[in-house]
């Protein structure tokens, strides 16, 4: 969250006279109590004269193709002469008779921007009227020229005091678990704590921040109002404010504070809506009452719904998505954004004010299945204090009819009640047991009452009452958490334990990583594939609907919308990662990932168990049921060259072969030797792709990748993949460690003619088979085909090594060896030896 310095300061500083605070110190409060701050910056300094000054005539020059004025403004005697300053403006946000900013000849504005006097437009121009974004308050161009009230001050008086440019904006990382931060509101709190300064709540005391609340409402139904139970909204509420002036802007200082916390200034029933947002951390919306159709009904929407956002953009929308409704259709996608249909525009004269409290998962789901992340959408996630839903309607109606005059209407509605809070009972000592720190029965208790919470002693127990802001105080747990937080975690002593002798990695693990380091010692390069994936990554590839890879686990809460299921396979994640790499010029080079996939067991859906007590026997038996099968996948793709051309020769691709190489350099760091057959599955290409085996069971499959599959992913022709089960590879102790022979090894050649369907893998085990226990090594190194051979023969080349553990082997002994593979060839294939 953005966040000025002043601004927390000014609201501390109401209730702690003469407290005062630097930058550096401000940034360590906030780490003490447990934010992060992601970096703070300076407003951009402006030197040289930049004073107030009065417009006082302004000349409409109409002979441009855009408009130019050509302003005279009174300046004192900030100029030497007195005389009005003559300055060329094409903004048009300001009239005769309004306070500006004028940065005079000699100012030079953020950026290194310097001003001047110069003639333009048929004009002398001597200095500039002002914007936010000219002055560094706002990034944003459009921002519009600084019009102040006249009570700012005198003409030629410095603008800097009453702009408030010594200030500095903060970024505070703010966790998801702690919502109620997201405000002014929730930060002062923290930082009382962090300084020990007295905390007054400026939702029970608006004056704090300047406001003043009205005087109660009239509980009673503005319009008709219907909140359907399946939104799960907590609570609803409705206030109006008739007879708005919609040509008044948002005074300087509510503009200011949005600005600095990174919002854009609209128009002042919006700005009244975001400045509520930012101070007490509750999202509002402001809806054109004039735009509004009968009454409102909270609802989910139908499936095909469009809904046009303010952003412009028309969605379609889920049964999940709850929206607010008039007669005429939707008015708002409820907790993330409204609609075009009755936004505020240059003729609202009637508001209604809607503050709610919807349900944190309803909101996150739709945001993620939108895409559409809102200021909004990111506090309701997080959680909104239901209390404050009518405090916010009042002091926005309230700021409303301050600023752009109006009346507001007595009726106020509301639905639905304040939860109440579960109480939590703890041992006044646990938190002492659980930090080994000695903290007091006071000590404690001062310090959840500091976070807001009701704290009743009950002898050596405490019953503690979150407060309505914190629901994610649940368990004692988090109780000490808040303890040890204001505390201070530098109190708590680090002592690493020692750790146990006689225990290290399993031999499970030092598999997975053995095969880590082969594949990246191999020429891999590692990346960690994501364990989700878009399920229309199998239709590209064609795969049939019992597809077993098909049997994918959906998640409920996914990071992305598009990828919403866990992972069957790696090779989608790792061929998204060829095709960006591709993308972005690199077109040579082969990658490795080692990660779990998941297979659906069961029905596929997880219990959901409350967290207040421990799950019984049945409920814990049904969720490990319910878990799917993950076992240990690794994966090969590769594309392009795998070596190059130079000096030394010509290059190679990477191919089928290579794919199956990898596999082979998997199982060899797993102390197995794979078997291969021919195999043919999607998204591999027929004839290019084997089946990886251990004990005649299929473990993977490598190989070249189906030409149409990589056209339809977009992917280089060529490009070629492996993917093996690890855990599906036999956990062998290769002990006792082999007996190396002293003897030499004698070579010899055998060359078997043989059918061109005959796998020349079958083959090579034969041969290893019938040349008995004296052979160590049989390769293939020739594949011939001729017309002498014969159509559909081909001639399978093998290298034999024999080798003896006990004495030096004969010629004889070894040409014995080789007939009897021959012989066994010619049983089982009807292999010919070529002489």
């Amino acid at each position: 969250m953005l966040i000025a310095q002043n601004w927390v300061t000014g609201l501390l500083g109401h209730s702690n006279p003469g407290w005062s605070v630097s930058t550096a110190e401000l940034d360590t409060g906030y780490v003490r109590v447990g934010f992060e701050t992601e970096g703070h910056a300076d407003i951009p300094a402006a030197t040289g004269p930049l004073v107030l000054g009065v417009v006082e005539s302004i000349e409409e020059l109409t002979e441009f193709k855009k408009p130019i004025r050509h302003c005279f403004v009174n300046v004192g005697d900030a100029n030497g002469t007195g005389e009005p300053q003559s300055i060329i403006c094409g903004a048009r946000n300001f009239v005769e008779g309004d306070t500006v900013v004028v940065a005079l000849p000699g100012a030079v504005l953020p950026g290194d921007f310097a001003i001047g006097e110069r003639e333009t437009y048929g004009r002398m121009s001597a200095g500039m009227i002002c914007s936010a974004a000219e002055l560094g308050l706002t990034d944003k161009q459009n921002s519009g020229i600084i019009t102040l009230p006249a009570t700012a001050g005198t003409p030629g008086d410095d603008a800097r005091p009453v702009l408030g440019l010594e200030d500095t904006v903060f970024e505070v990382n703010v966790t998801p678990d702690r919502g109620y931060a997201l405000s002014a509101r929730g930060l002062t709190r923290e930082l009382a704590s962090a300084f020990n300064l007295t905390f007054t709540d400026v939702a029970l005391e608006p004056a704090v921040a300047g406001l003043e609340n009205t005087a109660p409402a009239v509980s009673g139904e503005l319009i008709p109002i219907d909140v359907r139970e399946e939104t799960n909204t907590v609570r609803f509420g409705l206030r109006k404010v008739t007879g708005v002036d919609p040509a008044v802007e948002s005074p300087f200082w509510l503009q200011r504070e949005l600005m600095l916390s990174g919002q854009r200034p609209v128009n002042v029933a919006t700005d009244v809506t975001n400045y509520i947002m930012l101070l007490l951390g509750t999202p509002m919306h402001a809806f054109d009452a004039g735009k509004i159709n009968g009454g409102l009904t909270v609802r989910n929407a139908q499936a095909g719904e469009k809904f046009e956002t303010l952003d412009h953009l028309k969605r379609d929308l889920s049964e999940e998505d709850v929206v607010i409704c008039d007669e005429s259709g939707i008015q708002s996608m409820a907790g993330v954004m409204g609609g075009v249909t009755s936004e505020i525009s240059e003729t609202t004269t009637d508001v209604y004010f809607e503050s709610a409290v919807w349900d944190p998962k309803t909101v996150a789901r739709t945001s993620r299945r939108h895409k559409l992340s809102s200021e909004a959408s990111r506090r309701f996630e997080r959680g909104v204090d239901p209390a404050l839903v009518e405090i916010a309607l009042d002091l926005a109606c309230s700021l409303l009819v301050d600023i752009a005059g109006g009346t507001i209407d007595a009726g106020r509605t509301l639905i639905g009640e304040v939860p109440g809070m579960p109480t939590i009972t703890m041992p006044v000592t646990r938190p002492s047991e659980l930090a080994g720190v000695e903290y007091s029965a006071e000590t404690v208790v001062a310090r959840l009452e500091e976070v807001g919470c009701a704290v009743e002693v009950n002898g050596t127990d405490l019953t503690v009452t979150p407060p309505t802001w914190r629901s994610d105080l649940t368990m004692s747990a988090d109780l000490v958490e808040e303890v040890l937080r204001l505390e201070g975690l530098e109190a708590i002593p680090t002592i690493v334990p020692t750790a146990p002798a006689g225990r290290g990695l399993s031999d499970a693990q030092k598999r997975r990583r053995a095969v880590g380091h082969a594949l990246a010692y191999a020429g891999y390069a590692e990346i960690i594939p994501s364990p989700f994936m878009n399920p229309e990554t199998f239709d590209v590839w064609g795969l049939d609907a019992d597809d077993e890879r098909r049997k994918t686990v959906a998640v409920l809460n996914p990071l992305e919308a598009d990828n919403n299921v866990l992972s069957t396979s790696l090779l989608p994640s790792m061929l998204e990662a060829v095709r960006r790499n591709v993308a972005r010029g690199h077109n040579d080079f082969s990658l490795f990932g080692v990660q779990q996939v998941s297979f659906e067991r069961g029905t596929g859906v997880s219990p959901m168990p409350a967290v207040t007590e421990r799950p019984s026997g049945e409920i814990v038996t049904e969720l490990l049921e319910s878990l799917p099968e993950q076992p240990l996948h690794a994966v090969t793709v590769a594309t392009g060259n795998i070596e190059f051309a130079g000096p030394w020769g010509q290059g190679r691709a990477y191919t089928f072969a290579d794919a199956i190489e990898s596999a082979r350099t998997v199982a060899r760091a797993a102390g197995v030797e794979l078997e291969l057959a021919n195999a043919d599955l999607l998204p591999w290409h027929p004839g290019r792709c084997a089946a990886l085996l251990i004990d005649a069971q299929v473990v993977g499959y490598a190989g070249e990748l189906h030409p149409q599959v990589l056209e339809r992913a977009g992917l280089p022709a060529r490009t070629c993949a492996m993917e093996i089960n690890i855990d599906a590879l036999p956990l062998r102790e290769n002990l006792p460690a082999p007996v190396l022979s002293a003897f030499p090894a004698l070579h010899q050649d055998i060359a078997l003619v043989v059918d061109e369907d005959v796998p020349s893998e079958h083959v090579r085990a034969v041969v290893e088979e019938g040349a008995g226990e004296l052979i160590e090594a049989v390769e293939l190194f020739d594949v011939y085909r001729s017309e002498q051979l014969g159509e559909g023969k081909k001639s399978l080349a093998f290298s034999l090594l024999f080798r003896a553990n006990d004495r030096t082997l004969t010629d004889e002994e070894a040409n014995v060896a080789r007939l009897q593979a021959a012989e066994l060839a010619k049983e089982r294939f009807g292999a010919e030896m070529r002489g």
